[in-house]
């Protein structure tokens, strides 16, 4: 196995971290420093900084919940400088402890959608989590001007093609007696998401979003929390998902 793979499957973070651990003369294999073409096989002592390391010794990922605001992106910096995810209070001292680890968003929201984003201390986690082949619904409830038609609900059902991209069929479900003029409400369970995936469904079929909610992302829910609030998922429901996606195949 390459090293820098052992090295991720250890946790000792991405692949390019590793490297930088190599690089930096901190890992040996079987006593001997190691560099960077060293491969590891079975039964090989692999050390960081003097500790041993194997993917057994791996810490459990941290997951936690945001409730994402309105017209804020997801992303680590914005040559605009507008305002991210990870400008938030709840994301930054001292709400968030210099102890935590390293985060990243599991999936994005549009600026100017909002409600539950996931964020991972472990890549791949996320990438098993966003993964199409995993197929974790999200759901959404969404406010539109404009009306779906019946058909237009089954087309979406069964799988649309917008301007030569497929998309997978969705359920969407008008919330009837929650109209606002011209406006109406639907609940919206996707198993893909593609980018900006409801709002081009919409709008290939005549109707404008103009608020986008994400209620739920897997097993997890938004429930009671408020734009900006954070959440650290309990290491059970971590477990738990876990054990879910790699019996669906996920390499974690």
């Amino acid at each position: 196995m390459r090293l820098n793979v052992y090295l991720q499957k250890a946790g000792a973070g991405s692949r390019r971290e590793a490297e930088r651990l190599v690089a930096d003369g901190r890992v040996s294999v079987n006593g001997v420093t190691a560099l960077p073409t060293t491969p590891v096989e079975e039964g090989d002592t692999v050390l960081i900084d003097g500790r041993p390391v194997t993917p057994e010794t791996k810490p459990l990922p941290r997951l936690f919940l945001l409730h994402k605001p309105d017209d804020v992106l997801v992303t680590h910096r914005d040559h605009k400088n507008r305002p991210t995810i990870f400008d938030l209070p709840s994301l930054n001292p001292p709400a968030w402890p210099s102890s935590n680890p390293r985060i990243m968003n599991v999936g994005r929201l549009d600026v100017n959608s909002e409600g539950l984003l996931v964020l991972s201390s472990d890549g791949p986690l996320a990438q098993a989590m966003m993964s199409p082949e995993m197929a974790l619904s999200r759901l959404y409830r969404v406010r539109v001007r404009g009306q779906l038609k019946p058909e237009e609900i089954d087309a979406i059902a069964q799988g649309v093609t917008i301007d030569g991209v497929d998309y997978r069929g969705a359920e969407f479900v008008e919330e009837y007696g929650q109209g606002e003029r011209a406006n109406r409400w639907y609940r919206c369970v996707l198993t893909e998401g593609k980018n900006r995936e409801i709002r081009k469904l919409f709008d290939h079929f005549g109707c404008v979003v103009n608020r986008l909610v994400r209620l739920q992302y897997g097993p997890f829910s938004l429930g009671d929390m408020h734009p900006g609030d954070v959440r650290e998922v309990p290491a059970a429901q971590v477990k738990e998902l876990m054990d879910f996606l790699e019996k669906k195949g996920a390499k974690l």
